[in-house]
């Protein structure tokens, strides 16, 4: 602020006018008088905004309408200091010297007078070239510049607050700065900001987040009561403010019924202020009102206040300022977030983990990183749609977060792949919350009234045992998390510290997974895929019912890649249509083979994968393939999990009953594993149910086992649905079977998957 405004500022607090001479009060008559006003014209008399003076040898003279401006009547004479009664006392102290010069000297000078009845004024007297018959009187005209002046300041004030707005990176401190600068520009003794905000209940409530005031007065009753006071909206004169979008006056603060804050109020001194609303119109017309600004002064600011005329434009930029950082804000945070979950997105959890290692680096500190892969997501993304999938990760993402311990950093680094930044050294505790993320994933997840399952695959790595770098320790700890995918999911462990190689066996394991990617799509074209069959046998004959096609890869070294490796492998880098399109077509000559050989009317089960009974031209290419083998439609059965059948029929059932009806059999696997509405069961399109050889295991040892197998039989048969009874490893078990009723069994004991010729060698008639 300029010095000038800065003395306005504080003497218009601390000066109070004397009171006015009276209007007639006798003066020595050796003085100018109205005829010192002869030779100036006229008009500037006439014209609104001008009066005259006159100056001699310390006597002063004004003009009706120049001792208007300085409130008074009528034509004013005497002494220099008592003409000038209203003036304000450094504006006067600078006058003094003019009137001292020569008269012919030619001079300016804004002066500030405060009147009882308009209150602070600008006046600017000008000095006029001398008048040859008077040498030594002085004469001038007197302009009011007020709102000149107001107009100025209004600008100048809007330009600084506009930079200290422009220079704050934060709320918080562009309010302080506002203030700050209105306090000490004109001359107030305390001032806040209250904000909008929400209680507890989500109700709204004003509450005071920033106030200043000059450290030479003791305001901390006042600033306590207004930190302490919280105010709905139309409560006090805060409230009503806020509600209202009008601005008030304070007149009295000790008195006012409508002033809360009376006591604290006369234990600070204070007297009078003006509240003004935080306000901004937006282009659009919506009002954006954060909040409520307050000033208040020891003196009754009311007649000599410039803040009046400055409001409206503190509050339209301080509410602009506001909904620029909130909108700096929100793009902030959605540069940090996963829009989806809320967690930490993936570059800005890179950002954090490099933080923390630069920090640990540091000052010398250790911490644990957790790769965390959602096991079975990706079928029911496909199976279900994506709003099951999204439904899934949001879920998982809220039970993260509530889990994690306090300190800690979760995010989503793409997909169904989290990540949990730990602190500390305690790995019994990252142990503890490495279950604990595993138990989160199991507990089933529900989206349109139907429950969806999965698990957790967990990888820990430590810094800086297993990485002093974030790629060092993503690396780490997905090593560790694709051991448990290898080790049949759903588990976790921490990366290997026992080989002092460690890092290059993980940077080898993911080489070798890449490998193995590359591989899995030349393996079509090299036909190293081939199928064993596992016979299914009916008991009431004794004689083979079918068979399930069980694809395996060979790889050209001989080497046999297990079908729960590649399998996930082949749907991660979307090959499992291409393979169960091959399987099919195999199936089908195989079949074609066995019907040659003398096998007639046997079933070939066949595995399908989501993706594949989500393609609308799956029955088409069905049917095209069985005609060319010479094949019955029915002795292709396609098996598909619970998970994807039962849990949203309605994305399958159509293409289930298309199948259906052109006469393929439908065969629901792993029944009983999942979470199974039997009112569903009724409804679909089904031939076949293989009873999950989960209860088959305790079968002779766990009546419940046998009491599930029994019931699952009995509901086949009520509903005419041929179940099979698959897993069968023991004479005790397959005893049991037949005590419960079972025709169809399918297991180790009877037959192991075996090639095509074993199968012919073994069951074709002879020739």
């Amino acid at each position: 602020m300029s010095d000038l405004n800065q003395k306005s500022g504080h003497l218009a607090r601390t000066v109070m006018p004397p009171p006015a001479p009276s209007r007639t009060q006798a003066y020595p008559s050796a003085r100018p008088s109205a005829r010192a006003f002869a030779r100036t014209p006229q008009v500037l008399e006439a014209a609104a905004g001008f009066g005259q003076w006159a100056h001699a040898e310390g006597w002063l003279s004004l003009s009706p309408q120049a001792a208007e401006f300085f409130d008074a009547q009528g034509q004013l004479e005497g002494p220099l200091d008592d003409a000038l009664t209203q003036v304000v006392m450094d504006d006067l102290v600078r006058l003094r010297p003019r009137f001292k010069a020569h008269a012919g000297q030619l001079w300016q000078q804004d002066l500030r007078v405060i009147s009882r009845t308009q209150g602070l004024r600008w006046l600017r007297m000008t000095a006029l070239p001398a008048d040859p018959d008077q040498p030594d009187l002085q004469q001038g005209i007197v302009q009011d510049v007020t709102e000149l002046k107001h107009a100025q300041m209004r600008e100048r004030l809007g330009f600084e607050l506009t930079e200290f707005l422009v220079g704050s990176h934060s709320l918080g401190s562009a309010i302080l700065n506002v203030i700050q600068g209105v306090c000490n520009s004109l001359g107030w003794d305390w001032g806040a900001y209250w904000a909008l905000e929400t209680d507890p209940a989500g109700q709204p409530q004003l509450a005071c987040h920033q106030f200043w005031h000059p450290s030479e007065h003791d305001m901390s009753a006042f600033s306590q009561a207004s930190q302490q006071l919280r105010l709905r909206p139309g409560e006090g004169l805060v409230g009503r403010v806020w509600q209202s979008g009008q601005a008030t006056w304070v007149e009295d603060m000790a008195t006012d019924p409508g002033f809360v804050r009376r006591a604290s109020a006369r234990a600070s001194h204070l007297r009078s202020g003006y509240i003004f609303p935080v306000t901004f119109q937006s282009g659009d017309g919506s009002d954006h009102r954060p909040g409520v600004l307050e000033f208040y002064s020891s003196l009754a600011r009311q007649p000599d206040a410039q803040l009046p005329l400055l409001s409206g434009t503190i509050g339209a930029l301080l509410a602009q300022t506001a909904q620029k950082l909130e909108q700096q804000a929100t793009v902030l945070h959605l540069s940090q977030v996963d829009g989806l979950t809320g967690l930490a997105n993936r570059r800005h959890f890179y950002e954090v983990l490099g933080a923390t290692c630069r920090q640990a680096e540091a000052l010398g500190q250790h911490f644990g990183l957790m790769f965390i892969d959602l096991d079975r997501f990706k079928p029911i993304n496909d199976a279900f749609g994506h709003d099951a999938g999204n439904t899934v990760l949001r879920e998982f993402a809220q039970r993260l977060q509530a889990l994690a311990p306090a300190g800690a950093t979760a995010g989503r680094l793409g997909g169904d792949e989290f990540a949990l930044l730990l602190p500390g050294v305690d790995l019994q505790a990252f142990a503890e919350t490495a279950e604990r993320v595993r138990q989160a994933a199991r507990r089933p997840m529900l989206h349109e009234g139907v429950e969806l399952s999965l698990s957790a695959s967990v990888g820990i790595s430590l810094f800086p045992e297993n990485g002093r770098t974030p790629p060092e320790l993503l690396r780490s700890a997905d090593a560790a998390m694709y051991r448990i995918k290898q080790n049949g999911r759903d588990g976790s462990d921490f990366f290997s510290q026992t080989s002092p190689h460690a890092l290059a066996e993980q940077q080898n394991i993911l080489m070798q997974r890449l490998q193995m990617a590359q591989d899995l799509h030349l393996a079509l074209q090299r036909q190293e895929l081939f199928l064993h069959h596992q016979p299914i046998f009916d008991q009431a004959s004794g004689r083979l019912h079918g068979t399930e096609a069980l694809v395996r890869w060979r790889r050209p070294d001989g080497q046999l890649v297990p079908p729960d490796v590649f399998i996930p492998l082949a749907e991660e880098a979307h090959l499992i249509v291409q393979i169960g399109q091959w399987v099919a077509a195999q199936a089908c000559t195989d079949l074609a083979t066995l019907e040659a050989a003398g096998l007639k009317g046997l079933r070939v089960h066949v595995n399908m994968a989501s993706p594949e009974f989500h393609r609308d031209a799956l029955p088409e290419e069905l049917l095209a393939l069985t005609r060319r083998h010479g094949l019955a439609p029915a002795q292709l059965s396609l098996e598909l999990t619970e998970t994807l059948v039962m849990e949203q029929p309605a994305q399958v059932t159509a293409v289930m009953g298309r199948l259906r009806a052109a006469g393929f059999e439908i065969s629901l696997d792993d029944f009983g594993q999942g979470h199974s509405a039997l009112s569903l069961l009724k409804q679909l399109p089904l031939n076949t149910l293989k009873v999950d050889r989960c209860f088959v295991r305790g079968l002779g040892e766990d009546v419940s086992d046998e009491a599930i197998v029994r019931t699952i039989l009995d509901l086949g048969r009520h509903l005419g649905l041929r179940v099979i009874v698959e897993g069968v490893e023991t004479a005790a078990q397959l005893q049991r079977v037949r005590a419960c009723g079972g025709q169809f069994v399918q297991g180790y004991l009877l037959a192991r998957p075996m090639p095509l010729g074993d199968l012919l060698q073994r069951f074709a008639p002879p020739s």
